[in-house]
């Protein structure tokens, strides 16, 4: 048995940060951000909005866009849980009306989406599951340093959801089969040091004496990111279309995780994709993390990139170090454009 896509949808909260918007407090400017990011505007989440919001609005919409009520579990990949402890699934799965199913998170970061895909597709392929939502919310931009050029400009807010359902491998929607892999030799590259049980250990409570207010928030490596990054999902993309026995020629289309858009058209032309073949929408919403593939999905869908029948490649890098990819046919199901 196979997990099959059945339905998409996605959320983005209403406000709108633009590069002007963000330079008006930070030592930037519009064409600096989008020569280096391919970034023009990103969505922030309201005051008193959280992750939970955006991935119980997400998981509404693919429910509806597969057509139904109702599911047999839930899995929620997030960066930025509302808190640390609980998980925030159940919470999702209490507000969707879905009854007492498993539910639960997983965190990858930015790899989140393919890591969790595998995760649900694994439960259906077991038979704990005979269908899964799936969803990848971040409301990260509460994680990043305002004040921080390096950061502050790439993260926006999000979510993105999929209703994956028991079927046959053949089918339209088959996801699979996957690559993944980790590094956390490199895991410093990407990292929020403080607010986890290593910092409060060593300071002997949740803030301590001698933490540096900077250690709350992302830090960034970027130029060893970048090469981990183009490396690492090349490689990985290459492995899948290996399994699955497709040639590169057979994608009609790249969806890669939208960290950076120069990232993006690097792994691309490792691949030797053309640039019609490549997915991006990071201009417009910025670095989802863990939404950011299903909201590209659901973008493509909707602007007709991507048709029933269509051959699609996802990929995706994040911190830990982690990547991961899959394939899949491009199903026949509504997705509603998310505004």
């Amino acid at each position: 048995m196979a997990a099959v896509l059945a339905g998409l949808g996605g959320a983005l909260p209403a406000g709108v940060v633009t590069n002007d918007d963000l330079c008006a407090t930070l030592d930037s400017t519009d064409e600096w951000i989008r020569t280096r990011t391919g970034i023009g505007e990103r969505r922030r989440v309201a005051p008193g909005q959280s992750t939970r919001d955006l991935a119980a609005e997400a998981g509404a919409r693919a429910l509806k866009s597969a057509g139904r009520g109702a599911v047999d579990a839930v899995v929620v990949a997030t960066t930025s849980a509302d808190r640390l402890c609980p998980a925030v699934a159940p919470e999702v799965a209490h507000q969707l009306g879905l009854g007492p199913v498993p539910a639960y998170d997983l965190t990858s970061a930015c790899s989140g989406f393919l890591y969790g895909l595998a995760a649900a597709a694994g439960h259906i392929a077991s038979g704990v599951a005979e269908s899964v939502l799936f969803i990848g919310a971040e409301a990260f931009t509460t994680m990043v340093n305002p004040a921080d050029r390096g950061t502050a400009p790439i993260f926006g807010d999000g979510a993105g959801a999929v209703v994956l359902r028991r079927g046959t491998p053949d089918e339209p929607g088959a996801v699979g089969p996957f690559d993944l892999g980790s590094d956390g030799s490199l895991a410093d590259l990407l990292a929020i040091p403080a607010g986890g049980a290593r910092q409060r250990s060593a300071t002997g409570g949740p803030r301590g004496d001698g933490v540096p207010a900077e250690d709350w928030y992302l830090r960034m490596e970027g130029r060893p990111l970048y090469v981990q990054a183009v490396a690492r999902m090349t490689a990985s993309a290459r492995a899948v279309l290996d399994r699955a026995g497709w040639a590169v020629s057979d994608v009609d289309v790249f969806a890669g995780h939208q960290a950076n858009v120069r990232i993006v058209r690097a792994v691309a032309e490792e691949l030797e994709l053309p640039d019609d073949r490549v997915a991006v929408n990071i201009d417009r919403v910025g670095n989802t993390l863990a939404a950011s593939v299903p909201l590209l999905l659901a973008d493509a869908a909707v602007r007709g990139r991507l048709n029933p029948g269509d051959r699609v490649l996802l990929s995706a890098f994040g911190a830990g170090l982690s990547w991961g990819s899959t394939v899949l046919r491009w199903p026949d199901i509504p997705v509603e454009e998310v505004r």
